[in-house]
């Protein structure tokens, strides 16, 4: 499936469950003070969903990586609330915080975050190893067989192509079954067929075993795999795609942008 294409919006429909499995709630990042003070995030809310595949889209600045950031408690928003699974992240205290993440989310960024001398196998496996969710072997087979990697297991990051490497990380992402994937520009390194192979696994990983991603992009392609596009503006989110094309969203982007 090519970078542009993605799947039926018949594919897509899932039932809503009646709790978001992930939710902001007025979430505030200033970052400085006085008069060099940045507001990243001014008082953002929004819920997500089980089974659920969302882009956040934005201009540069809008706060789509802060956002993320909060969400999966890589950094500490200076008001306002994020749970997940029934857990205030925000609350936790580091160590707690940092098991969180280890056990209950899951991580694909643009650098593969690979380490090198571990192979492809003992990549994916690594946080079952440093005291994760005990492995399911069976699942990581089918994730394995899912993504095309059943004969680079054994292969080093610097033996695996780009597309590869990445395919690793996002078995490495879904291996603990996690309540939530977060994802910013997981295809930002890769050139367009790749990518478009990268994220179709993505959409396959929601359609077929009702995993929850939420990504950050400035890709309208890869924001077409999606089930919704959230878009930010300074800060706070002003429209929503539901079922988006890459047409729909290089036109909401350029209404953004104030180009047309």
């Amino acid at each position: 499936m090519g970078e542009g294409e993605h799947t039926s919006d018949s594919t897509r429909s899932r039932p809503r469950v009646t709790s978001p499995v992930a939710y902001a709630h007025a979430v505030r990042k200033v970052y400085g003070s006085g008069d060099s003070a940045v507001v990243a995030l001014a008082g953002v809310s929004a819920a997500f969903h089980q089974g659920e595949f969302t882009a956040i889209m934005g201009p540069s600045g809008s706060g789509k990586s802060t956002l993320l950031q909060c969400m999966a408690g890589l950094d500490r928003p200076d008001q306002g609330q994020v749970v997940i699974a029934g857990e205030d992240v925000t609350a936790l205290p580091e160590r707690r915080l940092t098991a969180f993440r280890r056990d209950r989310l899951g991580f694909v960024f643009q650098a593969f975050n690979l380490i090198p001398t571990l192979t492809a196998r003992e990549n994916i496996t690594l946080g079952p190893r440093l005291g994760g969710p005990e492995l399911d072997e069976r699942w990581l087979a089918q994730l394995v067989h899912v993504l095309g990697l059943a004969d680079r297991l054994h292969h080093r990051p610097a033996e695996l192509s780009g597309g590869q490497q990445q395919r690793v990380a996002v078995a490495r992402a879904l291996v603990h079954r996690p309540d939530v994937v977060f994802a910013d520009e997981p295809t930002g390194n890769l050139d367009s067929r790749t990518a478009g192979q990268v994220l179709e696994f993505v959409r396959r990983a929601v359609t077929e075993f009702g995993q929850t991603v939420i990504m950050v992009t400035h890709d309208p392609a890869a924001a077409a795999h999606a089930d919704r596009v959230l878009f930010l503006r300074d800060g706070a989110f002003v429209d929503e795609l539901v079922s988006p094309t890459s047409e729909k969203v290089l036109a909401r982007l350029a209404v953004l942008e104030g180009l047309s």
